[in-house]
């Protein structure tokens, strides 16, 4: 992320953030700005895109990490009491956002033209930044629903010659998206309990298509990790 700060992803993602105002939350790296916890998501996020080094996963087409650290760091300045933490709420992040894609079929979702860089993180990043807000069992299914409301993304990235926009779908929109989802909640905004159930559920891709079978892949064995 600090590397990223001084390309030119990261320095747009730096002035932009200088213009948003906002309680001080949160730090963008960097930088000497203080800003709301989902303005430094953001920034953060694209920061850790910039230079363009995550590991990626074939089978998942995706790369969790600078998104879910990304939204886990605000929270980090804020609140949290330890670092230990910080890294079980990032893994959680981690495992959310790869349980996700994987539920998607990533390679047909990505051909059909989404961006599984932005789907599969932004539940992620709100997983990470959940539990580091301490929802509860109900606040964590409500957390979901407006992850769900705001995953997005489309592959048109792979022609953005200078790099901004696709720095923004991979790291800064899903950190973003996520983090303002758990602080939403965290306030007391309720909703959809049963997102991946029923009618319109989540495991129904916007390519029409249900993934019934491999939407289990999202909670296979997720009772036995802690």
């Amino acid at each position: 992320m600090l590397s990223g700060s001084r390309l030119p992803p990261g320095k747009k993602a730096i002035s932009f953030a200088k213009t948003l105002g906002g309680a001080k939350e949160a730090s963008v790296l960097g930088s000497r700005i203080v800003t709301a916890a989902a303005n430094a998501a953001l920034a953060n996020g694209m920061l850790g895109h910039a230079p363009t080094r995550p590991t990626i996963r074939i089978r998942l087409a995706d790369a969790p990490g600078l998104r879910v650290v990304a939204a886990a760091l605000p929270w980090r300045n804020a609140s949290v009491p330890s670092g230990t933490a910080l890294l079980r709420a990032v893994a959680l992040g981690y495992d959310v956002c790869c349980r996700l894609t994987q539920s998607l079929n990533a390679l047909q979702f990505r051909a059909a033209g989404h961006s599984t860089h932005s789907f599969g993180p932004t539940f992620g990043a709100a997983a990470a930044a959940g539990a580091l807000a301490k929802l509860d069992e109900r606040g964590v299914r409500h957390l979901l629903s407006y992850a769900a409301q705001q995953a997005s993304g489309v592959s048109c990235w792979m022609r953005d010659e200078e790099h901004i926009e696709k720095a923004f779908d991979f790291g800064g929109m899903p950190a973003r998206n996520g983090v303002a989802a758990a602080a939403m909640v965290a306030h007391g905004f309720t909703g959809v309990e049963g997102r991946f159930f029923g009618r319109a559920a989540t495991s129904s891709s916007p390519t029409g298509t249900r993934r019934t079978r491999r939407s289990s892949r999202a909670t296979s064995g997720s009772a036995t990790r802690s």
